[in-house]
């Protein structure tokens, strides 16, 4: 497959393949990252939870606090500075459908602004092997953005992962998100994740907005 190269807008650490946590005094910058997907065994490795797996991959990588449950804020909840940024990670506990409640909760409690937030979700109009980057636009069927835009308006930040085609064109839409991945999917998944790894520390450390581009991860 040819890979698809981009001329990025983002000032670049020198490596972002791993992340140094840097502590300091007064931060310049407060940024939100959602995960979207929905909590429970049954849904992990599924197709509708890469906003998650790849949203823990991040945290992990990057050195921030564990994941605490915030049961007020309807959110499993990491938080930590990167260079003079402040970052707070989350992952809403309730359904897919309901994840702008809790976006717009954390929103609120750590006074983030619609410009400093970022949504990583599944879209199933983007064929497994893109990612694309964007700010605003319309949900595309995805009932977790849905939500969110109907909470805290649309123009956020979206790292929106291609888990398309479905198999079937007759395939129930539903049933194919809420499946696994297939076995040459999960091979190519530590490339996805380290792409959009990739994507959020650029993002944190670089340009306060989202450039509109795709990437190519396998």
């Amino acid at each position: 497959m040819v890979h698809l190269k981009v001329m990025s807008l983002f000032t670049l650490r020198p490596d972002t393949g791993a992340v140094t946590q840097l502590y300091t005094i007064g931060n310049n910058r407060t940024v939100l990252l959602v995960g979207l997907g929905n909590m429970g065994s049954d849904y992990e490795g599924t197709r509708h939870n890469i906003g998650f797996d790849c949203l823990d991959a991040f945290v992990e990588k990057s050195g921030l606090g564990g994941w605490q449950h915030k049961k007020d804020l309807q959110a499993h909840v990491a938080t930590g500075n990167l260079g003079e940024t402040r970052v707070i990670a989350i992952k809403p506990t309730t359904m897919m459908n309901l994840s702008g409640e809790a976006v717009q909760a954390v929103a609120h409690f750590y006074k983030v602004g619609i410009n400093d937030i970022v949504v990583i979700h599944d879209e199933l109009d983007i064929t497994f092997g893109q990612i694309r980057l964007r700010v605003g636009g319309s949900p595309a069927g995805n009932n977790g953005i849905k939500s969110v835009s109907q909470h805290i308006g649309a123009e956020y930040g979206r790292v929106r992962i291609g888990i398309g085609p479905k198999l079937h064109e007759q395939q129930n839409s539903a049933d194919f998100v809420l499946a696994k991945f297939s076995k040459e999917q999960v091979e190519q998944l530590p490339a996805l994740r380290k792409e959009v790894i990739s994507i959020l520390t650029e993002y944190v450390y670089g340009s306060s907005v989202l450039p509109n581009e795709t990437r190519s991860f396998v």
